[in-house]
């Protein structure tokens, strides 16, 4: 059974305005060479209709004409799937979580796909709590979905800080929230409220003007239907047009597999686009990219059922470790493997 130290504080969400200015100029500058990025028709071409439910004939790109439904994913395939990307919290040095009480007789405890923003709730509950020796560990995304995030009857262990694990007492009703990093939620907003007509205007001015990411994101504050939460509203990112291939394993025969790529991270599907179509020949320069957008919960349902989507060559793609953490130091071994750091073992403070 798990424990928990509780703290009983009050605690804010984070902001997802911070600092959303610079990053709506600079995401939509990077793709200054493929303003269609925005503005395009979303879930068009594997999820069904976007915004107006319209479904474009023979657009789904992964299903046969025959509309073949490939078995649903078992529970342990799911959590095979996510089981790579690494998630994080505050822990005291045993590595037990930390619950927080923000109000009425609520606990809660919060999980980054962030770990800049893990580190500081770490720094604002030391500030609170200097005594307490505290810490961020990684976690992998795919032990804990179904065993925490969507389990909130589980029983834990809920300690006060500096109490013996004797005198813990045993809780249900602990509120696991995952909480996105905003830039994406950010993204995510802009993507579903930017219209082909705002895309047009990025085309005639070649880039986003200040006045335009503005008015962007006033639009995506104001306008969005969803992402509107700061936490359990992850959004998952791809381009239909894009595919990875996976070689086989040394000392293995075998054709390479071709993998549909999702991004937790919009601004690395960008660039990647962006890579992928520097190398594209003359022809299909101007290829319009079909983005795709839907939460990870929803997705996690879909795969659940059988589908004209075979999930089993869909790969989810964490940020790189070294972007996650922040530093230029970043090990190399870290980001050949973003898990090798994980079960328990701290980031460090920042």
């Amino acid at each position: 059974m798990k424990t928990f130290t509780a703290l009983t504080l009050l605690f804010s969400c984070f902001s997802v305005v911070s600092s959303t200015a610079s990053f709506a100029r600079n995401l939509v500058s990077n793709s200054r060479h493929s303003p269609s990025l925005f503005g395009v028709p979303r879930g068009g071409g594997l999820f069904g209709g976007g915004k107006d439910e319209k479904t474009d004939d023979g657009a789904t790109a992964t299903a046969t004409e025959s509309k073949e439904l490939y078995p649903a994913l078992s529970k342990e395939e799911i959590e095979e799937w996510m089981e790579h990307i690494p998630v994080y919290a505050v822990t005291d040095s045993n590595g037990a979580g930390v619950v927080l009480k923000p109000e009425n007789d609520t606990s809660v405890f919060y999980f980054f796909l962030n770990p800049m923003q893990a580190n500081a709730t770490l720094t604002q509950l030391k500030s609170a709590n200097e005594e307490m020796d505290l810490k961020v560990s990684a976690f992998s995304l795919g032990k804990i979905w179904f065993n925490l995030i969507n389990n909130p009857e589980k029983e834990v262990i809920l300690k006060t800080p500096g109490a013996a694990d004797s005198e813990g007492e045993a809780t249900k009703g602990v509120e696991y929230r995952l909480v996105p990093d905003t830039r994406d939620l950010l993204g995510a907003r802009m993507l579903l409220t930017m219209s082909p007509e705002d895309g047009e205007k990025m085309k005639e001015a070649g880039s986003m003007t200040p006045e335009m990411a503005q008015a962007a994101i006033k639009k995506a504050m104001t306008e969005a239907t969803k992402f509107n939460a700061t936490y359990n509203e992850i959004p998952v990112f791809t381009i239909a047009q894009m595919r990875m291939q996976k070689q086989p394993a040394d000392g293995e025969k075998g054709e390479p597999i071709t993998l549909l790529p999702m991004y937790f991270s919009l601004q690395m599907m960008v660039s990647t686009w962006q890579q992928f179509m520097a190398q594209a020949p003359a022809d299909v320069q101007g290829v319009e990219p079909a983005i795709n957008l839907m939460s990870i919960h929803d997705l996690v349902e879909m795969m659940q059922k059988e589908s004209e989507i075979d999930w089993r060559n869909v790969v989810l793609v964490p940020t790189s470790a070294e972007a996650m953490v922040g530093k230029k130091e970043a090990s190399a071994a870290a980001v050949a493997d973003p898990m090798a750091t994980m079960g328990g073992a701290t980031l460090g403070d920042v």
